[in-house]
């Protein structure tokens, strides 16, 4: 088993007032030429965004794209036709392939927390597709959750990669294994909220940690924990 561990208190920040964003890797303002990505998932931004705020229109190409709402309310509009609202639980992927345009804003009134997720694709060029799905936190308590998959399905959101992403909630005390195939596969958690250890490395709130050449992960609750498992391909 290989690891390596992103701490909280070295990611890239940018901090525009009525925007904070926390860069795992490298991403718009902040370079770091060891940190630009961990294998196909290049974007892993920790988002904070003030009531009446947001992103105004702007296009993506070519990347599967994944919001995850940990807090607040936000809109999405886009030149595909959808104008939705996610709330705190809500997941919404952007195949972006061909391209499109969207906008976001903070349309609550309390600061949204959401994290921002980049994948490479499978495929380029694809036609452009857009999806939401609800995960309400009392339906998965002390379970992973798929929340993202590259099989179509009514239970979670789908992209075109062989990725999958897994929302865990557990009580203190509670250890979960995670499996994967160990054949060109890497597992990247992050702890949302409270203290973990993954693979016996002591994981605190806003860090991650890369794991390889493994079948299994063993992910222990110190206490309560909220976090997130990102299993995706070391490269094409």
């Amino acid at each position: 088993m290989n690891y390596k561990i992103f701490r909280s208190a070295e990611r890239g920040v940018k901090n525009l007032g009525w925007l904070v964003s926390n860069f795992t890797f490298s991403f718009s303002n902040y370079y770091n030429p060891e940190k630009n990505g961990f294998g196909l998932l290049r974007v892993f931004n920790d988002d904070f965004v003030e009531p009446g705020r947001g992103f105004g229109i702007h296009p993506h190409s070519n990347m599967e794209i994944i919001s995850i709402m940990l807090q607040g309310k936000m809109n999405h509009k886009d030149s595909l036709g959808y104008s939705e609202v996610v709330e705190k639980d809500w997941v919404q992927i952007m195949s972006a392939g061909s391209g499109l345009r969207h906008e976001e804003y903070n349309v609550g009134e309390e600061e949204v927390r959401f994290l921002q997720i980049w994948i490479e694709p499978k495929l380029q060029n694809i036609s452009p597709r857009y999806q939401k799905r609800y995960f309400p936190q009392e339906n998965r308590k002390n379970q992973l959750k798929t929340i993202v998959s590259n099989e179509e399905g009514q239970e979670h959101c789908w992209i075109n990669q062989n990725a999958k992403l897994s929302l865990g909630y557990f009580d203190a005390g509670q250890t979960t294994n995670y499996f994967l195939n160990p054949l060109n596969k890497m597992v990247y958690v992050f702890n949302i909220e409270g203290e973990l250890t993954v693979e016996g490395q002591k994981i605190e709130p806003g860090d991650a940690i890369g794991l390889w050449n493994t079948e299994k992960v063993a992910i222990e609750n110190i206490t309560n924990s909220k976090f997130l498992v990102i299993e995706s391909p070391i490269n094409h």
